[in-house]
């Protein structure tokens, strides 16, 4: 694709190129810094990472696209972008394939400044028309994801071969110049005559600090490092990916995947079910430490993991029905009989960070909902958010009877033993779809617990493949879900709860969420002027969205459970986001 070069504008000239950004504020890192805090510097390069991924497989080397099922690692290894956030701050970058940055205090428009050393694994050089060729073909060909997250970007203007900039059409969309320094940057040269939008296992040409080695198809990848990696000694990469070789083993079975770790058939594992941190490492290799297992607390957003209840279909297009399934979902059972007491139960679509909603709207939060208030239930100004507990004398019986007031409030009742909509004939049933087997042991309690109120719920197990399609095209009632956040919300919101992707295949608005007084928020949100403001204003969707009851939260850990062979070794520091893989090494 062709670009056209035009003249830098003279209004500009004011502007001062900068090392990096914030999104509120000043960067923590000075100009010249020579690494990351929470790295090692001097790690070695040498040997072999391998890992296990449980899944069925892959299709496809294009992580951009909706078509196909990508390789693990493809996006964060083969291609580097033209900024690096750093792991210890809300919400900076620095320089990576742009070695600086420049946008005045209103952030109407970003220009950056590539480095000419940077390079693609073809050693053709990375050039302003690949940058403009990476935002075109993303927002145009790519995944739904990019259109949403660069929508207000009005015009994208290649200065010179080493300087592009952007600009936008909102002036208050303050997260723009950093979510642009995230864009992965292809070569605008290898897809001339190439069909992006196609699924497939060519070997792409990327930038990154590793290349796709040996492969076998849907069972095995390995990335060997790049030949003369070219951003190797820069600050941002000094201390990181330190393995020659990273290889991913696949495994549709977590219960093998384990036992092959403690084999020895790859080196590090985050564990993600409790049994298994509580019962399984145990033996020899683990009393005599040649395998360690660490509980490593984080401090990042956990964002929400729930059931996800698709309000397209029309059973839960009533937040009574909602709100009334959540009543049979017993977490304190499930914490105690299933998981060991390790869990905390979810609150907030922000968990775990200082942008969690609590207690009553009050102060600034509360200006910010008062115009809303006619459309909005009277719970959000009158009642604390609180997931529906089981415990005490009355127990389950109990949280049912609530449930049953709130289904009868809805046009439901018991006919023929099965909950019924008194005006339809139709009775309550649906399908909760799964992809892993380990998680019926906690779906069987709530349908259980349903069927109490004559409501039927089907449990499908399907593999990752068709899971992945059904999810993607909304053909789903309930799934379990996480919905992760970064501690400086913005664009990505739009994904999550805005109605302009409610029929958008391969969004993240799983629930269906279709509401103005949320699309309103969102837009706030992402126009928050200063962290302070950003803080009220997710708090105020945030608790929106709670009493929209669009998800039957589950729960969340504050620490990352990993066991790893002795031989790898880590930072002493870990930054507040946890533990990354990246900054390890191997101590020969």
């Amino acid at each position: 694709m062709a670009a056209t070069v035009t003249p830098a504008h003279s209004a500009d000239t004011a502007v001062e190129p900068q090392h990096g950004i914030a999104m509120h504020g000043e960067p923590t890192y000075p100009k010249g810094f020579s690494h990351f805090d929470y790295v090692n510097p001097e790690a070695p390069k040498a040997g072999t990472l391998r890992m296990a991924v449980v899944a069925n497989g892959y299709d496809s080397f294009n992580p951009f696209v909706i078509r196909g099922v990508p390789a693990s690692g493809v996006s964060s290894y083969l291609y580097d972008t033209l900024l690096e956030s750093s792991d210890d701050e809300p919400f900076s970058a620095y320089g990576l394939i742009a070695e600086s940055i420049e946008t005045p205090d209103n952030r109407s428009y970003v220009t950056f400044h590539l480095n000419e050393q940077a390079r693609f694994h073809d050693d053709e050089p990375i050039t302003a028309a690949d940058v403009k060729f990476s935002f075109e073909i993303l927002t145009t060909e790519g995944h739904p994801f990019y259109r949403n997250y660069y929508a207000d970007v009005s015009k994208v203007t290649v200065v010179d071969d080493h300087t592009v900039r952007f600009d936008f059409s909102d002036t208050t969309n303050r997260e723009l110049p950093l979510i642009l320094g995230q864009m992965p940057i292809l070569p605008a040269h290898y897809w001339e005559g190439r069909e992006f939008g196609r699924a497939g296992l060519t070997r792409p040409v990327g930038s990154g600090p590793y290349q796709i080695g040996d492969f076998d198809a849907g069972r095995s990848i390995t990335f060997k490092r790049a030949d003369d990696y070219w951003a190797k000694d820069l600050a941002t990469r000094k201390g990181r990916f330190n393995f020659d070789e990273i290889r991913f083993d696949y495994y549709s079975d977590d219960t093998v995947a384990l036992e092959a770790f403690k084999a020895g058939s790859f080196d590090f594992r985050v564990e993600p079910s409790a049994k298994n941190w509580a019962t399984a490492y145990t033996g020899d290799r683990f009393d005599n430490g040649t395998i360690v297992t660490e509980a490593i607390e984080h401090h990042r957003p956990a964002g929400m993991q729930a059931f996800a209840l698709n309000t397209r279909k029309t059973m839960f297009s009533d937040a009574r029905v909602r709100e009334a399934l959540s009543h049979a979902f017993d977490f304190e059972w499930a914490n105690k009989n299933l998981f060991y007491d390790q869990y905390t139960r979810t609150k907030s679509f922000f968990e775990n960070s200082e942008l969690a909603s609590s207690g009553l709207p009050e102060g600034r939060e509360l200006e910010i909902l008062e115009p809303y208030r006619d459309q909005l239930p009277a719970a959000v100004f009158e009642q604390v958010y609180q997931p529906p507990v089981i415990d005490g004398k009355g127990g389950l019986r109990d949280n049912l009877r609530k449930a049953m007031g709130l289904l009868k409030d809805a046009g439901y009742d018991i006919q023929n033993g099965k909950m019924t909509h008194t005006e339809t004939g139709k009775p309550l049933t649906f399908e909760i779809l799964l992809h892993q087997k380990n998680f019926e042991r906690v779906v069987l309690p709530l349908k259980n617990n349903l069927a109490r109120l004559g409501i039927d719920v089907s449990i499908r197990l399907v593999d990752t493949n068709q899971y992945i399609q059904r999810v993607r095209q909304y053909d789903y009632d309930v799934i379990t879900q996480v919905l992760p956040q970064s501690d400086s919300p913005g664009n990505e919101q739009r994904e999550y709860w805005h109605s302009s992707n409610l029929d958008v295949p391969g969004s993240r608005n799983y629930m269906g969420v279709n509401d103005p007084v949320v699309d309103e928020l969102v837009g706030k949100v992402i126009r928050a002027p200063d962290r302070e403001e950003l803080i009220y204003r997710v708090r105020a969707l945030d608790r929106v969205l709670l009493h929209g009851h669009y998800v039957i939260p589950q729960w969340y850990l504050p620490r990352d459970r990993i066991a790893y062979w002795a031989y790898l070794k880590k930072p002493g520091n870990t930054p507040k986001n946890g533990i990354d893989i990246d900054n390890w090494w191997i101590q020969l």
